[in-house]
């Protein structure tokens, strides 16, 4: 989904429009909607610009997506990240690709990993990334496209895309040895102001002529970004548990703290890098389209707010019986990738079903902040930070942090407007979480024991 938000620089939300992305295809592969997202950013930035002044715009986008342009026009549509690559293909990009070691980027599916797009592509198309082409990250291909200045920049570069070294700050040995580090434009910062809004913008959307274009930022970053305005997790040890889709876990760790043993690139582990350089341990896992494959797309949701007290109390019957689900129903991702997903005692019951759902949602983010060390205090944001089981259930799994929820829905916007005015605070607060009664060690022992007695998926 596209979003569009406009702030005072005080940080107050004067408005928001968000538009439901197309998958079109071309030559083959599904692309990503851009002729579709810059007619809708015409309408939208125009309805913006009779609402108040527009003094800056900062792209924020996913890590898995860029666009190629060459001459000032696009070479080839960008691969959507969920088009699945050729096999043959993505063998032989796998046998290049740089170990975790280098890049803190897991092997991931489908076009997950930018490098395994890039490749695609460039079989498709010889002279991809030749003759003067730029490799624009999806955020700094919108900075781009309103200011016309090309840019690289760190959080999306280094956003499980192979193409970035996290530890010497440069170009990967995979995007050195394919001859794509020419093609990477010059590193600037995240807020950078690379330019003012081009002609074109600045008639038809009747924006001011001195818009200034930011370079822009990853998405899941940004929300980091927002996290940090609480005071409860300014400085310190912290995780940020994002909610959506996809459920990132994204650690701040105390001065001096290393990159935790236990983490893995092949449980979903990967190492961020946040607006300011600094490593950021991770771990993901695709628990909003696991919950909508679970439940349906057309049933009561898990995070519904009138049904959370009958969801609360189908919780004590659920884990008497031993009613649970067994991962991962996204093959490929989060902390069991090669195991397929099951029931185990399903319920009959559809509050007891849910009520199930959201403790294996809770059980799995569980073990993703086990990967990443995460301690201390923990922080749930996002669509599911209104599910009480999960949030309450994830509260009572770990005793010995805080957890603490944020209701916020535009926490993404809110991180970016604080690349501009890092002062900023939210305006709400942090809500202590209450965890479960009950003892869910026994459940949780049961879960992960069966887990250990489950076949790998071939």
């Amino acid at each position: 989904m596209a979003k569009l938000t406009l702030w005072t620089r005080a940080g107050e939300l004067v408005a928001r429009e968000t538009r439901a992305n197309d998958r079109p295809r071309t030559d083959g592969y599904a692309t990503l909607d851009v002729e579709g997202i810059e007619t809708w950013l015409y309408g939208a930035l125009g309805q913006f610009a009779t609402m108040g002044r527009i003094g800056a715009i900062v792209p924020v986008g996913h890590g898995a997506a860029a666009v190629v342009v060459r001459d000032g026009s696009i070479v080839m549509a960008p691969m959507d990240y969920e088009h699945a690559i050729d096999p043959s293909i993505r063998a032989e990009y796998d046998r290049l690709r740089a170990p975790f070691c280098e890049t803190g980027s897991p092997a991931l599916p489908d076009g997950l990993n930018l490098g395994a797009q890039l490749y695609a592509l460039s079989r498709l198309e010889p002279d991809l990334l030749t003759g003067g082409s730029r490799i624009l990250l999806w955020p700094q291909y919108w900075a781009w496209r309103l200011c016309g200045v090309a840019a690289s920049e760190v959080t999306s570069l280094g956003c499980h895309t192979d193409l970035w070294n996290l530890f010497d700050g440069g170009p990967s040995r995979l995007t050195r040895a394919l001859g794509w580090a020419e093609a990477l434009p010059p590193l600037r910062s995240a807020a950078d102001v690379l330019g003012t809004i081009g002609v074109e913008w600045r008639e038809r959307c009747s924006l001011p002529a001195d818009t200034a274009i930011h370079c822009g930022l990853h998405d899941s970053n940004a929300a980091l970004l927002a996290a940090r305005a609480f005071p409860e997790l300014a400085g310190g040890e912290s995780t940020v548990l994002s909610t959506g889709t996809w459920f990132v876990a994204m650690r701040s760790p105390a001065p001096g703290s290393g990159l935790p043993e236990e983490m893995s690139g092949a449980r979903d582990c990967l190492v961020n890098i946040d607006a300011y350089g600094q490593l950021v341990p991770s771990a993901r896992f695709m628990g909003g389209r696991e919950i909508e494959q679970l439940i349906g797309l057309d049933t009561r949701r898990i995070d519904i707010k009138p049904d959370q007290p009958e969801l609360l109390a189908a919780v004590p019957g659920v884990v008497e019986s031993g009613a649970t689900l067994l991962p991962t129903f996204a093959a490929g991702v989060g902390p069991f990738p090669h195991h397929r997903g099951r029931w185990m005692c399903e319920p009959d019951d559809a509050f007891a079903k849910r009520a199930a759902v959201s403790l294996y949602a809770a059980l799995v983010a569980d073990a993703s902040l086990d990967l990443i060390g995460a301690c201390d205090r923990i922080l749930v944001e996002g669509r599911f930070a209104e599910a009480e089981v999960f949030v309450r259930a994830l509260a009572a799994l770990r005793p010995g942090d805080a957890v603490y929820r944020a209701n916020a829905h535009n926490d993404v916007s809110f991180g970016a407007l604080r690349l501009l005015a890092p002062a900023l605070r939210p305006a709400g607060a942090l809500e202590p979480v209450r965890p479960l009664a009950g003892d869910l060690d026994g459940y949780r022992a049961g879960w992960r024991a069966a887990i250990d007695r489950m076949e790998v998926a071939a």
